[in-house]
């Protein structure tokens, strides 16, 4: 009996640890939180999904974009704000915020805390 108790107590920690292992890492720095956004951000957009949904309704579409995107402390995205375009078709900025606010980024921050990053996305 106690050999049984010690493998189920052994498999319970085994479980709890990969849990713990496939959580997302907790980041504290604003450079390395910026870095990620980028990194994240320009796979989104040069996803199979996002191509496609782009080029579904607004394959003419070219130019830059300046946004601000606000990070909280769960990864999601918590704002998305145009700061310069030379796009000004209203109906692909509107697509491009549900899109970004959508996303979910791989890292977590910490408790309270929030980030703006500022990302320039060429089309």
């Amino acid at each position: 009996m106690k050999i049984f108790k010690s493998v189920l107590v052994f498999t319970f920690f085994m479980l709890c640890s990969h849990t713990v292992n496939a959580q997302r890492p907790v980041i504290t720095d604003e450079e390395e939180v910026s870095t990620l956004v980028t990194k994240e951000i320009d796979e989104v957009f040069q996803s199979s999904d996002f191509i496609k949904r782009k080029n579904k309704k607004f394959i003419d579409v070219k130019g830059t974009m300046v946004i601000d995107i606000g990070v909280v402390q769960n990864g999601k995205v918590s704002s998305f704000f145009k700061v310069e375009s030379d796009i000004k078709n209203i109906d692909f900025i509107n697509f491009m915020s549900d899109y970004i606010l959508q996303h979910k980024f791989q890292f977590k921050l910490e408790k309270q805390q929030r980030y703006k990053i500022r990302y320039t996305a060429t089309f």
